[in-house]
């Protein structure tokens, strides 16, 4: 079931056009990967979702139904420009914002001392916020986005200030979030957290939805026919190979030509005898993919 659906939204700031006809859906269970440079659409993307601002045209779509602002209580969002009352402490800020969302206090109040105990921040329960590291911060505003259970959540850039220790500790969260059915969009520009925990993606640029799809297919898509394969035998000359070179590791990479098929390569292997102990075909970094998508627009 879609949980978000925008469907052909425009927004204009005078003759800035921000959103130029985008449409995407967010299925219930998926990590969904919001991508674009700076300035591309994004943002406002969101805004829009959290009713913050209105599209001049299109339609917007939540839990199967016209947008409400209603619809808010069940959408947790952190957003890129973070904001905490510095001056109160940390389970008073917390309580209050899942108060905001329709909790009451003391159930609030139980579900942040749970949260900071999760998050290895229960010291910190009774620190004012302009006590904590940045990282701490973070941490706990991530929390606080996620204290409803909400059954959408938008995290913008959650892994910024985080070590590798919590960068792993947010992403078991973001899975646990998809293995009950809820859904998460993740706007980030670290591509490694993309390929690692994003089901599809749609990348805006200059207001447009220029890539949209299933990250393996995306990247499928973007890829140079190539095939790397682990053998102890040498190799030997193969039809419709163009280029054949060996990795530090000992491992053959090997660009085809634009119609051969790889597993007519790896036939081809079986068929000659050739012992093959992996075979895999060469997709292109999201990263890579990113840049020349941004570059060649």
């Amino acid at each position: 079931m879609s949980q978000l659906i925008f469907d052909h939204v425009h927004k204009r700031y005078g003759d800035t056009v921000a959103l130029d006809g985008v449409s995407l859906e967010v299925e219930a269970g998926e990590v969904f990967g919001l991508l674009g440079p700076n300035g591309a659409g994004k943002t406002t993307l969101i805004r829009i979702l959290m009713d913050v601002i209105r599209p001049d045209r299109g339609t917007i779509s939540l839990f199967g139904q016209r947008h409400r602002r209603s619809h808010l209580e069940r959408v947790g969002y952190l957003p890129e420009e973070r904001g905490l009352y510095v001056k109160h402490k940390v389970l008073e800020v917390m309580t209050y914002l899942g108060a905001l969302k329709g909790l009451r206090r003391a159930e609030a109040r139980r579900r942040s001392l749970a949260w900071l105990e999760r998050l290895e921040l229960a010291h910190t329960a009774r620190w004012k916020i302009e006590r904590l590291s940045k990282g701490m911060s973070q941490k706990v505003q991530i929390a606080a986005s996620l204290l409803g259970d909400p059954e959408l959540a938008v995290l913008d850039e959650p892994f910024s200030g985080l070590d590798p220790v919590n960068v792993r500790l947010v992403e078991t969260l973001i899975e646990e979030r998809r293995a009950a059915g809820h859904a998460t969009i993740l706007s980030t520009h670290q591509m490694d957290r993309v390929e690692a925990l994003c089901d599809r993606v749609a990348m805006i640029h200059r207001g447009r939805r220029v890539v949209y799809g299933p990250v393996g297919e995306v990247r499928r898509r973007y890829s140079l026919p190539e095939v790397r394969i682990e053998s102890p035998d040498p190799l030997p000359a193969l039809p419709g190979v163009e280029r054949s070179a060996r990795e530090g590791d000992g491992a053959y990479r090997l660009l085809l030509a634009g119609d051969v098929e790889p597993q007519a390569v790896l036939a081809e292997l079986v068929r000659q005898g050739v012992r093959v102990d992996r075979f895999e075909r060469v997709l292109a970094p999201m990263e890579d993919i990113f840049i020349r998508v941004v570059e060649g627009a």
